[in-house]
C-alpha cells in the first residue's frame, strides 16, 4: 500500500491516507455508475442527449480519482483546511499565501474533472453515430 507524506504542504498535499482511500471509493462509486448507466442508456436504446448525463457520474469519477492521485482535496482547498488524521477532524489553513495555493490547486482539479467528465459524456453521445 502507497504512504505518503503526513504533512501538509500548500498547493501540494493536504490530505493524508484515510482521506485518499475516502477519495478513491468515490472514483470507483463514479466510475461504476457511470459504464453501468452507459451500458442501461445503449441497452434501453435511449435517445443520444440523455447520454449526456453521464457527465455527473463521470465527473465524480474524475474528481474521486485525481484528488486520491495528487493527494489534495479541492473542498478543502477552497475551505482553507487539511486532514492528516480521522476522517472528519479537520486543520485550518492559516497563512494567506498557502490558501491561496491551495485554491490555485482546487481550482485546477476542478477544471480537471469537468473536462474529463465532458470528454466522457460526449464520447458516449456521439459512438452511436460513431460506430
Amino acid at each position: 500500500m502507497e504512504t505518503i507524506q503526513n504533512q501538509y504542504i500548500p498547493g501540494v498535499c493536504n490530505i493524508g491516507n484515510e482521506e485518499i482511500k475516502m477519495r478513491k471509493r468515490a472514483g470507483w462509486f463514479g466510475a461504476v455508475a457511470t459504464v453501468i448507466l452507459w451500458i442501461v442508456f445503449i441497452w434501453l436504446d435511449t435517445p443520444h442527449i440523455w447520454r449526456l448525463t453521464l457527465f455527473v457520474p463521470a465527473i465524480t469519477s474524475a474528481t474521486g480519482f485525481i484528488q486520491a492521485y495528487s493527494h489534495f482535496c479541492a473542498y478543502f482547498g477552497f475551505t482553507s483546511l487539511f486532514n492528516f488524521g480521522n476522517i472528519g477532524k479537520t486543520d485550518s489553513v492559516e497563512q494567506a499565501e498557502f490558501r491561496a495555493q491551495d485554491r490555485k490547486r482546487a481550482w485546477q482539479i476542478v477544471v480537471h474533472s469537468m473536462l474529463i467528465g465532458l470528454a466522457v459524456s460526449f464520447l458516449a453521445y456521439a459512438a452511436p453515430i460513431l460506430f
